[in-house]
């Protein structure tokens, strides 16, 4: 069928070595510069940021879901590993799933990247704004006023909130002094004060805006001065967070660790969009495949290095704050500059920090604002995209109009949308995105006539292990997790059966996969990955499942509208 046409890796290697109408990438990357990408990429948001709420729901035991994440992570990145190896271009997981699946899953995923990457930027451009305006209300007296600080709907939710304690009659001063609902005060604040045009309140994030102008400058300029910059951040970050957990080891009291899971394994999976984003990026540093020097051995080593190196860093850090004080204490937007703030003797680190996590999250920022275009750019070389994105800076080397549409995909959606809606449909694409990836290394390996690659993931024969642990899976379930078993089988209202109907799929879907994996003999690793990622993805939550499907119905829409004509494949028959 014509929806499913597949690109030979042979042409697609001929082509990235052929003198490309629209000009070509320079080559400046080695295996450090790409391991410092995955890390700049995975050490930002994640552990300056979003760990604190992951902690406040899981309690000191959040480092097993930090591990358990990092293990699905590893299973996907020898997925990345080996395609990128074999295919050495940038179009990363959209690229590996033309070959593996066919042109439509090719446009689905890299429909679904733009949520990773475009997306996922929103979420930490806010990041950064919200510890860049403590940085700078704690080393002046300026203070940046409240409806330039939040976006629009999170400042009218936090209003809401503070008028309905109000009207039950909870004075002002008490709502301010609870911990539990002083981070309220902002929002309210920040409807109060700000400027109104026909009744509507103009409330957005001035810094979170400056700062992705700035970040597409860099990138537009070029792949030599980003990586400068970023090897330049990732020291700095590095230093710093192995300062936080030498000195905060110190201070750790160890009754904080008790008990360790508080909320047991269903409070843990409450925090698995906020851990698994924590991890998201390592895959874009496939995208650089067409800037690498050596890229079918550095993409490979890059990749692995910067997941290993990062997990080590995250599950210390879990361990440092929540041992320095309560896990009900860190659902807060600077964790790690809060727990430093809350020992006198140490205010002074938590200053560091937030110059730290400034730069952490500029570096996230900078890797993703190259992926992005880069993905862009191969679907425009492709055809499924106009012919604009794939045009390359006579000067700069960089894919210029793909960048600059980049940077408007963030700049919009600052002004209006809640961080913690962004972050579970940026991980939902995400990890649909390494399923594939996963799926397609399993593929390739039924293929006989496909070509051998430098960097290979070692195979070990899931053929009984699989259905060994679905089996043991499924008996485990009924023997301790009976109230979970029994949550999943009542079915209360239509919205309860909603919520239930990603885990039915999860498990439907690995009952059909082990009988796959018998017959076809699959590798262990990438099944492995695939489940994992399937898992996680089942734990979003319904709505995140809708918003997903809702945002896969637009770009299939436009596939059909536009790309499926202008395909370079178009003329051939399957």
């Amino acid at each position: 069928m014509s929806l499913f046409r597949k690109k030979n890796i042979d042409d697609i290697l001929k082509n990235s070595e052929a003198e490309n109408p629209h000009g070509s990438l320079a080559k400046h990357l080695g295996v450090r510069d790409l391991t410092a990408f995955g890390i700049a990429a995975i050490i930002g948001a994640g552990i300056f940021s979003t760990i604190g709420k992951a902690s406040a729901d899981g309690g000191p035991g959040v480092i097993f879901l930090f591990i358990f994440t990092a293990l699905a992570c590893s299973f996907a990145a020898f997925a990345y590993a080996e395609f990128a190896s074999l295919i050495p271009v940038s179009g990363s997981a959209y690229t590996y799933s033309y070959v593996a699946f066919g042109e439509l899953f090719a446009w689905i995923i890299g429909w679904a990247l733009i949520m990773e990457y475009a997306i996922g930027n929103v979420t930490v451009a806010i990041s950064w704004s919200d510890y860049f305006t403590s940085l700078v209300e704690n080393v002046s007296d300026y203070k940046v006023v409240e409806w330039l600080r939040l976006d629009y709907f999170t400042a009218r939710h936090n209003h809401e909130q503070v008028m309905a304690l109000l009207i039950s009659g909870v004075p002002l001063e008490k709502i301010s002094a609870n911990p539990q609902t002083a981070g309220y005060m902002e929002g309210f604040l920040a409807i109060g004060s700000a400027p109104k045009i026909f009744g509507t309140p103009i409330v957005f994030d001035f810094p979170a805006l400056i700062i992705n102008v700035l970040i597409t400058m860099l990138v537009y300029r070029g792949i030599k001065e980003s990586r400068n910059a970023s090897n330049a951040m990732v020291i700095v970050k590095i230093v710093v967070v192995l300062l936080v957990i030498f000195v905060g080891a110190f201070y750790i009291d160890v009754k904080n660790w008790d008990p360790f899971m508080p909320n047991g394994v269903k409070g843990l999976l409450k925090g698995i969009s906020a851990v698994f984003f924590a991890y998201i990026g390592f895959d874009a540093i496939s995208t650089t495949a067409e800037e690498c020097r050596n890229p079918q051995k550095d993409l490979p080593r890059g990749i692995l290095y910067s997941i290993i190196i990062c997990t080590v860093l995250y599950v210390a850090i879990a361990l440092v704050i929540t041992g320095m004080v309560s896990y009900t204490e860190l659902n807060v937007g600077d964790p790690l500059a809060f727990v430093f703030e809350k020992v006198k003797s140490l205010h002074w680190l938590s200053g560091i920090i937030a110059v730290s996590a400034v730069v952490a999250m500029a570096s996230v920022m900078l890797v993703f604002q190259l992926g992005q275009p880069r993905i862009w750019m191969s679907m425009s070389r492709d055809g499924l995209l106009p012919p604009a994105f794939a045009r390359i800076h006579p000067k700069f080397k960089t894919p210029s109009f793909s960048t600059i549409i980049t940077g408007l995909l963030v700049a919009v959606p600052i002004f209006f949308v809640d961080i913690n809606m962004v972050t579970d449909i940026c991980s939902a694409g995400t990890l649909f995105a390494f399923c594939l990836v996963c799926g397609g290394v399993l593929k390739l390996r039924m293929d006989p006539n496909a070509p051998p690659s430098k960097f290979k993931t070692p195979f070990i024969n899931s053929k009984y292990i699989i259905g060994s642990l679905f089996v043991l899976s499924f008996v485990l379930l009924l023997i301790y997790n009976k109230p979970v078993l029994d949550y999943y089988m009542k079915w209360e209202s239509f919205e309860a059966f909603l919520t239930k109907i990603p885990v039915y799929l999860f498990v439907l879907g690995f009952a059909l996969f082990a009988v796959l994996a018998f017959k076809h003999n699959f590798s262990l690793i990438p099944s492995l990955g695939l489940l994992c990622c399937f898992y996680m993805l089942s734990q979003l939550g319904y709505k995140n499942w809708l918003y997903f499907s809702a945002w896969l119905v637009i770009g299939l829409i436009i596939y059909f509208v536009y790309g499926r004509s202008h395909s370079k494949l178009a003329p051939l028959k399957q």
